[in-house]
Formats: C-alpha cells, structure tokens, sequence
C-alpha cells in the first residue's frame, strides 16, 4: 500500500515527465494521485496529528538523542566547516533555530551576539553551560510558538543556521519560518538550514514513519524563491544531511559565501 509519502513524491515525478504522446495518461494519473493525497492529507487522524509535533514530543527527543546521537563526527566536521566559511565578520549576530543540547551553538563565537531561538527555555542550562563564564553575556535565548520570532531586533542578524529541526516541519510551516526570518536578516543575510529531500530513500523513510515530515528539494526550492530569497547552494552531505543555503537580497552584509566542493571523509 501506498503512503501518502510515496503518493505526492510520485506526483511530483509524473509532474516533470510531462511530454505530448504520454500527456493523457500523465495526466489522468495525476487527478487520481491528486485526489487520493487529499482525501488522505483531510481524512488520515494520523497523519494530521503528526504534522506539527508538540513541545512534549520534542523534549522526549532531545532526550533520546543525548543517548544516542543523530550526526556522526565526520558528518559534524562537515556542517562545523560549512559553518565557518560565514564567519568571517563580528559586525552582526547569529541566529540558530532549535538548537536542542547544543550541538553546534559554540560554533558561533565569531559573532557578535548569539540568539538561539527554541520552543522551550530548558535549552538555556546545557547551552550555556558550553561557554566561559565571560562569554555567557553575548548568548541570547528566546522562546517561540510556532514561528515567532518578533523579540529578536529587526535586522539584526547576518546568519540563521538551523541542523535537526526544519526536517520536522510540514511545509507550509517552513515557509512561515522564512517569512518571519526576512524581518530579523539584514539585507544580503544568509540562511543555512537542512531539510528533509524525500527524492532519497532515508529521507522518506524517516518521514513514511512519521518521524520527519515530506518534503522535497523542488519543494523547498520553489518555498524558497516564493519568499524572495535568492539560492545560492542546494546540496548534502549525505542522504539524510540535504540542505539549502540562500540569502536575502540586498549587499548590506560583508561576509561573502562562495560555493564549495563538499570532502567527504
């Protein structure tokens, strides 16, 4: 049987070999995927309910993941490398979107301030705890619903990072994020943020088993320029470890990304 999943993952294929002697067909086969997927996305309790996942559900996370860690060592070599080719100005602050045990939040002290935004303050003890004393006083934790980010100063970040936590998200709550996201970047402020890329396996096996929501690198391409952001790198890792980086307009930010080949250890 067919996941919902696999259903809008073959309508997005169908959608792209579009050609005149399989246009009927193509076609045909799309309104019927079409209207399984909504009946599903409408009818499914369980899919709807895993949709946008709670507080509770991501602190029993964070805490399986202190035992058993999601990202590998040479797989953080590469995100901390990736990180650090942003880091090349102290003019502005740094924003990391759930930044959960803190895993990468000691990879911003090039920055002026780093605001971490979560939607629990219980991040505030382990985060902090990975600073001196002395540094403790450039750290600055806000808690959101949903999206909000309004007690974050308009424009008042160059760099949004975010690893392990927009793969959760459905894809309209994605694009909200980077709604609310344009106010806090300066012009010419970059995003650094995985997603979840059903086009691989891993990827859509971890959101078939409800762990992660569907989404797609057309998908996220198309939210992305939707917003108004200009892409600049759409790339992985690994299967599992998709992301995007992109920017918003404007040449206000002095630190300049260029795209770079990947090393894979």
């Amino acid at each position: 049987m067919l996941s919902i999943e696999e259903i809008k993952l073959l309508i997005e294929k169908l959608e792209k070999v579009k050609k005149e002697d399989l246009q009927e067909l193509v076609d045909s086969n799309l309104k019927i995927l079409k209207d399984i997927a909504l009946a599903v996305d409408a009818n499914n309790s369980e899919v709807i309910d895993r949709m946008d996942k709670t507080p509770e559900w991501f602190a029993r996370d964070l805490e399986q993941k202190k035992q058993n860690p999601n990202v590998d060592s040479a797989l953080l070599r590469q995100i901390r490398t990736k990180i650090f080719q942003f880091a090349k100005t102290n003019l502005y602050n740094s924003l990391e979107i759930g930044p959960g045990n803190g895993m990468f939040s000691t990879e911003f002290k090039a920055w002026r301030t780093n605001f971490f935004l979560d939607i629990t303050h219980k991040i505030i003890p382990p985060i902090s705890g990975k600073f001196p004393a002395m540094h403790r006083k450039h750290l600055k934790f806000y808690k959101t619903n949903n999206t909000e980010c309004s007690n974050i100063p308009q424009g008042s970040c160059n760099f949004v990072f975010s690893w392990d936590t927009f793969v959760f998200f459905t894809q309209k709550h994605i694009q909200q994020y980077l709604k609310d996201i344009k106010r806090v970047l300066i012009p010419g402020g970059y995003c650094f943020i995985q997603y979840a890329d059903c086009h691989y396996d891993m990827d859509l096996h971890e959101a078939k088993r409800g762990y992660w929501n569907y989404n797609t690198k057309t998908a996220m391409t198309q939210i992305i320029k939707d917003e108004g952001y200009e892409i600049v790198e759409m790339n992985q890792f690994r299967p599992g470890a998709s992301y995007a980086i992109f920017k918003k307009s404007g040449k206000q930010n002095p630190a300049v990304y260029k795209v770079s080949e990947i090393t894979l250890d």
